[in-house]
């Protein structure tokens, strides 16, 4: 079962929860990315979201299928990401995973979003505390360094 979407609508956890709710799973992964205060040492106040919305739909729908091809076809899936101006602190995407046991919940959960992150039109533009902006590329993983 997957649910995916674009919404300019506050996250909630607990529906991508509630979505991955299964009396066969014993275990749920989420995810929660959010605004972050600092990027690459430079103050932030907020970040803007422009995307495509159908064209990320079906994309999102494309990785939440392979997860299901790879862990399980009893996996509950969930992505949801936002669009428009998001302040510090507000969630930007939401993944989830149920399955049976942790290992396949974990690993499709971080398929999910790491495949969003190189794979979907989804243009991330950073507004900076001495009221410059600019538009940051995607990122995959990035290194802890």
């Amino acid at each position: 079962m997957i649910h995916v979407d674009i919404t300019e609508a506050i996250l909630d956890p607990m529906a991508a929860l509630q979505h991955c709710c299964s009396d066969a799973h014993g275990a749920a992964a989420l995810f929660i990315g959010r605004v972050r205060n600092l990027n690459d040492g430079r103050p932030v106040t907020a970040v803007s979201y422009d995307l495509h919305p159908q064209l990320c739909r079906n994309i999102f729908s494309e990785i939440c299928q392979e997860a299901i091809d790879q862990w399980g076809p009893d996996l509950r899936v969930y992505l949801v990401h936002r669009q428009g101006r998001l302040e510090i602190g507000e969630a930007s995407v939401i993944t989830a995973v149920s399955s049976g046991h942790r290992d396949e919940s974990f690993k499709a959960c971080r398929h999910l979003i790491e495949q969003m992150k190189v794979r979907a039109p989804i243009w991330k533009q950073e507004h900076y505390v001495d009221g410059d902006s600019e538009w940051i590329k995607g990122h995959a993983l990035r290194s802890s360094d």
